[in-house]
């Protein structure tokens, strides 16, 4: 759109948090001078928070990369991108073919999430590699809640999410909606919707160590002693089944398990678990008649909980319970209660046979120091320094980081980073040289955000509200730069045939011909079209098997070439069909033309001309504000993918874990834990380099409720040392009554000041990093997620 002052206006969905807000882009000669939110966007109305204005700061610092580097002599030079190319193909593919597939390993950050390129084709590069080692920020803060869902509804991106704009009573644990705007739930404004909950007569109540914002706008809050989560939703489980108040409702025919579970939880009782959570029993029998909708005529209510109870030693089984919850109190799959978004592209749960599936599994591989379990093809990253460090068979000699930062954002950083510094050959496609780049022989710089296409591919999984939503580029990329995804196919391309006898060079465009050819005589015969995978995989799940690789050949040139044979896999579904769809498709190339198919093929699809009136891409493409789907609707039992086509309420391995509850009942609180928290302007570590946001008061603060502050002698503005049993660091005290006693609070993702990185305005402030008090063997049993919070800690005053 242009403007009479000569300006014009462009349309961009902010790729900085789950929220995925709307944004209008005011150019003018090229640059961007103004950023704020789309009143017209179909999802989110026009609100932005202060990352949104941040993308101007991304787009124009001068620390951000914008040439490959490679490290000589132990520092980095700048270098052309075949120059970078030919130095990974050189180390790379010979380390593979001498140490076996094992000696790679593969780190997914983050930012991958809000990149589609990066998201669709790392799995491509995954199966390349054929190794067992896959690492992401998942085992960080989300696993368990993807485990509890894959195994209660079969599927790992099947979480079901408050349909919070028809809720009348909402009950947040561990999680903090008004910062982050949902987490594993997109629900941009959710103050705005808090407000008119409450407008409406509903009730927000909120549980956590800390009286965080959403609780200060919440009409109750309670502390909960950190990590005990797992007690007080026992605690409303048993009242539920003691007091009568089980309503199963239209699920009654959905739900297997019941009884299992009632008789898993007989023995935890309200005023067994309340002083190990530090809520009352009173307290707890209240809030579940409060679920159960005692005294209130059709109440729907809703269960959610996020960072808090993730990140503890029983997330999996606390994620677990607060969908137990919603299901004995008949909220789940119903309006105001939690509800199955329908993305229309990419989501594994509208594929396939509705109603039943293969449900997931885990441990179909362990790691080879720990022992630990693979789970949704991973292994945890708290494994990675380990698995460097231990010499033998498998020992991982190379490693691949995609927009990734471990050494700050998992535990013992320090040891990480030594162990980094150990590799063979490391390669980081990244935008920033920071605290793990620094340790890269190659760097691959990534575009501005933009600069390049968008389309969330995970979050319409996890919306409040149905819609789709695509973004175009808003500047134009460097000339001569690849896309990340094509640096990707490359990268897979030079490593195929390594450690398998093969890797000789070859007719990299010959080859890949061929391999479309191949997929289109030899069709599956599914009939439902093609998938790839859903939200961060799906796509990886498998893919240390070593099946189904396409990319043939060492050579790495004919990127088209490859992503041909890659869009051939995917449509050999369509059977006969194949070469007219191949055709339709020829008009797009890279991740707009698997966008295409997923959209084509989707619930809302065309379905390729049967449904003219169906989303293609060219449509969403057209709509400027996005297309509206609709609001979330029923979906029991069309979205389960377990075998038994039912909500599976009390699977084994979950029954099994309470043994540990069991034993822990009786351990006495430590004297002080730490917990993290979450903060509107520095929710990641590669954020703090952006003056929007890192203006204003220092936020890298523990904070210590003013009780505390004066027994230990601490002074606002003042330091305290905080040990653990694992490390031990120095950080600035903030005193504030927003804190349970016996609880300190620190911002996780800074620390910026190590030696070798290039982020000049985080290290004026760098913080501490909060992430030094954990150990790597501390981990969820089940998920592997790391523990990062209620651990014990000591403080003490520093000079």
């Amino acid at each position: 759109m242009a403007l009479a002052t000569g300006e014009t206006v462009v349309h961009r969905i902010c790729p900085f948090c789950e929220a995925c807000c709307g944004l209008e882009v005011k150019l003018a000669g090229g640059k961007v001078v103004g950023i704020r939110g789309h009143e017209a966007d179909v999802f989110s109305h026009g609100y932005m928070c202060p990352k949104g204005t941040a993308l101007k700061d991304l787009h124009e610092d001068g620390d951000r990369l914008r040439v490959p580097l490679i490290k000589r002599d132990g520092r980095f030079v700048e270098a052309s991108w075949d120059e970078a190319y030919a130095e990974i193909a050189r180390r790379l593919p010979p380390t593979l073919q001498e140490h076996g597939r094992d000696a790679a390993a593969l780190v997914v950050g983050n930012p991958v999430a809000h990149k589609i390129g990066l998201l669709l084709y790392f799995p491509k590069l995954a199966k390349a590699l054929g190794t067992r080692n896959l690492f992401s920020a998942s085992t960080l803060d989300q696993m368990p809640r993807q485990l509890s869902a894959g195994l209660m509804f079969g599927h790992w991106l099947s979480i079901p999410v408050p349909d919070m704009e028809r809720s009348d009573y909402l009950l947040v644990l561990g999680a903090n909606p008004l910062v982050s705007n949902g987490s594993m739930w997109t629900v941009p404004d959710f103050r705005g919707k808090a407000k008119a909950l409450r407008a409406r007569g509903g009730r927000l109540v909120v549980i956590d160590p800390r009286r965080n914002e959403t609780a200060q706008a919440a009409d109750e809050h309670l502390f909960i002693r950190p990590g005990a989560d797992v007690f007080f939703l026992l605690g409303l489980t048993h009242t539920l089944f003691a007091e009568g108040l089980v309503k199963l409702k239209h699920l009654e025919a959905h739900v297997a398990g019941v009884d299992a579970l009632r008789a898993a939880v007989a023995g935890y009782a309200p005023e067994v678990v309340g002083g190990r959570c530090g809520i009352a029993a009173a307290d707890i029998r209240r809030i579940a008649r409060e679920l159960a909708g005692v005294g209130v005529e059709n109440r729907r209510a809703a269960v959610y909980g996020r960072i808090g109870t993730c990140t503890q030693e029983y997330g999996t089984l606390a994620s677990w319970l607060i969908d137990a919850l919603n299901v004995l109190t008949g909220n789940l799959d119903i309006e105001g209660g939690v509800m199955f978004p329908k993305a229309a592209a990419f989501a594994a749960n509208t594929l396939g046979k509705p109603g039943v599936g293969r449900g997931v599994a885990t441990g179909r591989r362990r790691s080879r120091v720990s022992n630990a379990p693979e789970v949704f093809g991973e292994m945890p990253i708290t494994c990675l320094a380990e698995e460097i460090e231990t010499p033998g068979e498998g020992q991982v000699r190379a490693l691949i980081t995609l927009a990734g930062n471990p050494v700050l954002s998992s535990p013992d950083g320090t040891r990480l980073s030594k162990a980094l510094e150990s590799l063979d050959f490391m390669v980081s496609l990244d935008i920033y040289l920071n605290e793990t780049t620094r340790h890269a022989d190659v760097i691959l710089p990534g575009v501005s955000p933009l600069e390049e296409m968008h389309y969330d591919l995970a979050f319409p999984q996890l919306s409040y509200r149905n819609h789709a939503r695509y973004s175009a580029p808003v500047l134009p990329a460097p000339k001569g730069q690849p896309a990340e995804w094509e640096s990707l196919l490359r990268i897979a391309a030079m490593v195929e045939g390594a450690g398998k006898g093969g890797g000789a060079p070859g007719d990299v465009a010959q080859a890949a011909s061929s391999a479309v050819r191949g997929e289109l005589v030899e069709p599956q015969g599914h009939g439902t079209g093609p998938s790839t995978g859903s939200g961060r995989t799906g796509v990886v799940d498998g893919a240390s098997e070593g099946s189904g690789r396409t990319v043939p050949g060492e050579g790495y040139r004919d990127v088209a070439a490859l992503d041909d044979a890659l869009v051939a896999e995917q449509v050999k579904g369509f059977g006969d069909a194949a070469g007219q769809v191949l055709q339709e498709l020829a008009q797009w190339r890279g991740p707009e033309r698997l966008l295409d198919l997923a959209l084509r093929t989707g619930p809302y699809g065309d379905q390729f001309g049967k449904r003219p009136e169906g989303l293609t891409l060219r449509k969403v493409m057209a709509a400027q504000a996005g297309v509206d789907l609709g609001a979330l609707q029923p979906r029991i039992p069309e979205v389960l993918r377990t075998p038994s086509g039912k909500v599976e309420l009390a699977p084994t391995m979950l029954l099994e874990d309470l043994q540990r509850v069991a034993a822990d009942l009786a351990r006495p609180a430590p004297e002080f834990s730490i917990i993290g928290r979450r903060q509107v302007r520095s929710s990641n570590s590669w954020m703090h380099n952006l003056p929007v946001l890192a203006k204003g008061p220092f936020r890298c603060t523990a904070l210590v409720h003013p009780e505390d502050a004066r027994r230990l002698g601490l002074l606002d503005g003042g330091q305290a040392h905080i040990v653990s049993e694992h490390g031990a660091i120095k950080a600035q005290v903030e005193v504030s009554d927003e804190m349970m006693p016996g609880v300190v609070s620190l911002p996780h993702g800074w620390g910026h000041d190590q030696p070798g990185t290039q982020l000049k305005l985080a290290a004026e402030r760098p913080g501490v990093n909060l992430n030094a008090l954990f150990g790597n063997a501390a981990r969820d049993p089940l998920s592997g997620n790391a523990v990062l919070s209620g651990v014990a800690v000591r403080i003490m005053r520093a000079a």
